[in-house]
């Protein structure tokens, strides 16, 4: 048995394999010198294939004309072919959450089937020139598969596409060529095309705009139409809509749609449908899902919603809310702007920052959130973490495995951590890989182009120390988008909207509900009831007229509570 494969995998490998339809032949391809992964890799594909007769291995050095043939430049290689050749590639280890990938790969290719939905299927018939997509991961990336597992089907659904998965920590030459900070990153024929795990008819459209960008924009515009249980449009800059939904979270999803059912024009403007819970793996507590992937609830919200005909502004960032008159202004990046008659503000939280000159230069150079996920990308190199609570040292315990120096900065002189999570941490210190610098800051980021450290200095000021280090992950919490409206209101001392049980701020016709709220519980189901909640507050607030009567009390409630 391969030292990636426990009894358990083997056991559910084997009952996985045993649907195999057709024979499925994996082509390895190996290079004996300076390939240290290779022979783990060879280790794992011959305990895979004495699973099933219907599974069968070849091995060919990397210099071999088959190589040539495969259009394999690389080792560790491992091609997955059917009767045809699909263009499916695993480049580097299939461990960790990629051993799912293969073993799905090796399924759909016996089934000769690509089982993607049927809207799906139509989207990826539009790909009609050659499309190159690597996916690039991390064996411990728990969204990196989804992504993977897509690019195979398409590459089984279209000649046209040709998939390659790589593990980005045996291939760091890639991980330079594409600048990789984050996975799982998707690169389209050479070229960086998004980062992190889409739904499948948003990747395979990002994947269509980075492949073939007029046909995208020709297909975009009609797309809309083409799909029959979509009432969906794009807001008008010029109509008064009775509501304004800003955040298109649980929140804000939950709010445009009792709003819309209510019979209420309503405009949905937001960066991205979902929001946070796109970067959620599993949702395990929403009532009446068992289980489900953070993407996917999104998406259904979503869907559910353009059944109806609410108007959408998506992919929108809005800098300023403004009253006027008996009208709400809407601001968006640029000269953009939206009126409506009320507004539910459901913006939600971001990664909070520290708001250093060069910090958003950074991001993404150097600069990160997910331990998790990006570890890998700093392997045998120097970082340092930020915070002092249960995520900072998680993110610690996960770096321990790559990093080759670990700096953690604590601001104040105390952990906030599981006791279990410090000593873990404390004992790594004692072996001289783990630094802990407490009462300390970041003051400054060092480097050009990319991160090549920090400038240190005590809480209260003084002498400063500089750190050379490659990465820097932030793990010191969220804080509200509210900045929209901070003119219009007094916001609590977290940042946080105060709204009373109604969802009412101290502005009459201003609704917020979610995360960007004082609400104390920052949970998907909670978000969703808040924003249904404003959505018909905001009804009763326009049926009985625009008074400043109306909301009073809510306004009061809130400017007690912030007092």
């Amino acid at each position: 048995m391969s030292k990636l494969m426990t009894h358990d995998v083997e056991q559910a490998a084997r009952q996985s394999l045993a649907t195999l339809d057709r024979g499925v032949k994996l082509i390895f391809f190996t290079q004996p010198v300076a390939c240290g992964a290779c022979a783990e890799q060879r280790e794992l594909l011959e305990s895979l294939t004495r699973l099933s007769p219907r599974l069968s291995l070849e091995v060919f050095p990397l210099d071999s004309p088959a190589a040539l043939e495969y259009g394999v430049t690389k080792a560790p290689a491992t091609v997955v072919r059917g009767r045809v050749d699909h263009g499916i590639r695993f480049y580097g280890l299939t461990g960790g959450y990629e051993f799912e990938s293969l073993l799905e790969s090796i399924r759909l290719i016996s089934q000769e089937a690509a089982g993607l939905d049927g809207d799906v299927v139509q989207l990826a018939a539009l790909l009609k020139v050659p499309v190159h997509i690597e996916v690039l991961v991390t064996l411990g990336c728990p969204y990196c598969g989804k992504m993977v597992r897509l690019a195979n089907q398409l590459a089984l659904a279209n000649a046209q596409v040709r998939a390659d998965m790589v593990d980005a920590a045996e291939f760091p030459e890639l991980v330079t060529r594409y600048d990789v900070h984050g996975v799982p990153l998707t690169v389209v024929n050479g070229r960086r095309a998004f980062e992190g795990a889409l739904a499948a008819d948003q990747a395979v459209l990002e994947i269509l705009k980075a492949a073939d960008r007029e046909a995208y924009e020709a297909i975009e515009a009609r797309l809309r139409e083409a799909q029959g249980l979509r009432q969906a449009s794009r807001a008008k800059e010029g109509e008064v809509y009775d509501v304004a939904v800003i955040g298109a979270g649980p929140a804000g999803l939950a709010a445009a749609l009792y709003a819309r059912r209510k019979g209420r024009s309503t405009v949905l403007i937001g960066r991205q449908a979902g929001g946070q819970i796109n970067d959620t793996a599993l949702v395990e507590n929403y009532p009446g899902l068992v289980r489900i992937e953070g993407a996917e609830l999104g998406r259904a919200m979503r869907e559910h919603l353009e059944a109806y005909p609410v108007a959408e502004r998506c992919h929108a960032q809005v800098t300023r809310i403004e009253r006027e008159e008996r009208l709400f202004r809407i601001a968006l990046e640029g000269k953009e702007h939206y009126l409506s008659r009320t507004v539910i503000y459901c913006a939600g939280k971001r990664y909070r920052r520290l708001g250093l000159p060069g910090e958003e230069r950074f991001i993404g150079r150097g600069i990160a959130w997910c331990a998790t996920c990006d570890a890998p990308l700093y392997r045998d190199k120097r970082v340092a973490v930020v915070g002092g609570g249960n995520s900072a040292f998680t993110a610690i315990r996960d770096l321990l495995h790559y990093a080759s120096d670990i700096h953690l900065i604590q601001s104040s002189d105390r952990f906030q951590a599981d006791p279990i999570l410090v000593d873990e941490v404390r004992r790594a210190e004692q072996g001289g890989r783990v630094h802990i610098h407490l009462n300390s800051q970041i003051r400054e980021y060092l480097g050009d182009q990319r991160l090549e450290g920090v400038r240190l200095a005590s809480a209260e000021g003084g002498a400063t120390v500089d750190l050379a280090v490659e990465g820097v992950f932030l793990e010191i919490g969220l804080e509200p988008n509210s900045a929209a409206v901070g003119r219009l209101l007094e916001l609590n001392p977290h940042g946080e909207i105060v709204v009373d049980r109604e969802q009412r701020t101290a502005v009459p016709g201003l609704f917020a509900a979610g995360d960007v709220t004082d609400e104390p519980d920052k949970q998907i189901v909670i978000a969703a009831g808040a924003g249904a909640k404003a959505a018909l507050a905001a009804d009763r607030y326009l049926a009985a007229g625009p008074s400043d009567a109306v909301g009073r009390t809510g306004q009061e409630r809130a400017l007690g509570a912030v007092r």
